[in-house]
């Protein structure tokens, strides 16, 4: 039976299914619809956080699937845009060669600790929102026509340093945790 504490799992399974239809509208070049459907996996995303914080609806499921719902989300939408030409194909792989990066660190971390304890960087929080933010005024200015190109540029090369700089704290984060608690065994 469904419980009111099983809402933020059931809004990010939502938005892992909201995936395909996503790379579909965009595939489809049906810009409108995917600027609907990615604002609607955003608001749903907003929405589970929300409701899992403020009522204590957290849970191991929830903590592991809607990350991977989130990086999924995004990385579909990065490659179905650098596939239609819209962004940069160097862009698309320094975003994927980061996410890699952070995965393969926690794995390695986990590997030579035998603990993993994942916190976002604020970097990495200002990493997503750029990603968010490059993501929607693209779909905006596919849809309506409404930004100028050079805006656009400004925003890829704000994510493109983005990317470097996080992906660059987490790795010095990781190696710095892993040498401490190496030290203390």
């Amino acid at each position: 039976m469904l419980k009111a504490r099983h809402i933020p799992n059931v809004l990010t399974v939502l938005r892992l299914l909201l995936v395909p239809p996503i790379a579909w509208a965009l595939l489809q070049q049906s810009y409108v619809l995917a600027l609907a459907l990615f604002l609607t996996a955003g608001v749903s995303d907003g929405v589970d956080g929300f409701l899992a914080r403020s009522f204590n609806w957290q849970s191991q499921f929830g903590a592991t699937l809607d990350p991977i719902a989130d990086k999924l989300l995004m990385i579909t939408t990065f490659f179905c845009l650098a596939w239609l030409g819209h962004l940069p194909w160097w862009l698309f792989a320094l975003i994927l060669g980061r996410d890699i990066l952070i995965t393969g660190g926690a794995v390695a971390y986990q590997w030579v600790t035998h603990s993993l304890e994942m916190h976002p960087l604020l970097l990495g929080k200002l990493n997503t929102a750029l990603q968010i933010v490059l993501v929607l005024s693209l779909l905006m200015h596919l849809a309506f026509d409404l930004l100028s190109a050079k805006w656009l540029a400004i925003l890829i090369a704000m994510m493109a340093l983005s990317t470097v700089i996080s992906g660059a704290a987490y790795v010095l984060t990781w190696a710095r945790k892993a040498t401490r608690k190496s030290y203390s065994a």
